[in-house]
């Protein structure tokens, strides 16, 4: 059994990696775990951080990348699906596999895809974000890939190889590398349907002018590069569309801790880069009064 890690990182941008920094240097185990670069890499020059002038973003990744894995850092990339709350710790599915932690940081940044019609309502009941963890429930049954990833040919091939029916659902022509054997639908998932579990699919083909059409499906995944926080974790709190914290950057859930853009304005580094410190602080914090008051309890 995998020994269990002091504090998992979800997110390696400028809040990510300084939570991970700070957690590291409180001698706690720290895993950082990413599945897209960061937006400040696409930036073209930034001139409002502390003691960098005239620096491209990409640039700037770079020497903060570097930093962290000057501590012991170390930047593993897969997708995060779903976050588990448990009494003591914290199960994570990361690309399959189920890492656990004692405390969690969500440094996600804003994820860009909003939530279709149905999606909240219906996780877990047909709704899924990963063909690797969930694919087997599917096999011979009929569910939509909604393809807004890189990766989602590849599950989608999967999905086709292990004996579910697939529909591939994307905005752009049919893609390379898709199995023959899967069928294509050009257009974008509006809604999903169903009351217990998913039965339907409601998407738009371009040139429609709005009019929707319904594809019958038990299931849908929907691959796509970010994952809104509230379908990583059941119960997270939010406030305007971003995660509610603490000025301890502490969640509503215990030992949950959100830094970076995913709580809110300004979407700046050095506020991102304040917050994953405290973030990380706190769960060391959090983590050395657990041990303190379980060894209390022993004696």
């Amino acid at each position: 059994m995998e020994e269990i890690t002091d504090i998992i990182v979800i997110g390696a941008g400028p809040a990510g990696l300084s939570a991970a920094i700070n957690g590291i240097t409180r001698g706690k185990t720290v895993k950082l775990l990413t599945n897209t670069e960061s937006y400040l890499a696409k930036a073209e020059r930034v001139d409002n951080y502390l003691g960098f002038h005239k620096i491209d973003g990409q640039a700037m990744m770079k020497a903060f990348t570097e930093h962290a894995e000057a501590m012991g850092a170390t930047v593993e990339t897969g997708k995060v699906s779903n976050i588990f709350p448990m009494k003591k710790q914290f199960l994570v599915n990361f690309g399959g596999d189920i890492l656990t932690a004692r405390t969690v940081v969500l440094a996600t940044g804003v994820a860009k895809t909003k939530a279709i019609r149905g999606e909240q309502e219906l996780l877990g009941k047909g709704v899924s974000y990963c063909a690797t963890c969930d694919g087997m429930l599917y096999r011979g049954k009929k569910v939509a890939v909604y393809g807004l990833a890189e990766d989602a040919v590849e599950e989608a091939n999967y999905l086709h190889e292990i004996g579910v029916l697939v529909t591939f659902i994307a905005a752009k022509e049919r893609p390379e590398g898709l199995h023959d054997a899967i069928g294509f639908i050009r257009g974008s998932v509006v809604e999903i349907q169903g009351e217990a579990n998913v039965r339907s699919i409601r998407y738009k083909a371009p040139g429609t002018k709005g009019e929707e059409t319904a594809l019958e499906a038990e299931g849908i995944f929907i691959l796509q590069n970010s994952i809104a926080p509230t379908a990583l974790i059941d119960g997270l709190a939010m406030e305007n569309g971003y995660v509610a914290v603490d000025r301890h950057m502490a969640t509503n859930i215990p030992g949950l801790y959100a830094a970076g853009d995913c709580t809110g304005l300004p979407l700046q580094i050095a506020k991102a880069v304040g917050e994953g410190l405290v973030a990380a602080q706190q769960a060391a914090k959090y983590i050395d009064e657990k041990k303190a008051q379980s060894n209390k309890e022993e004696k």
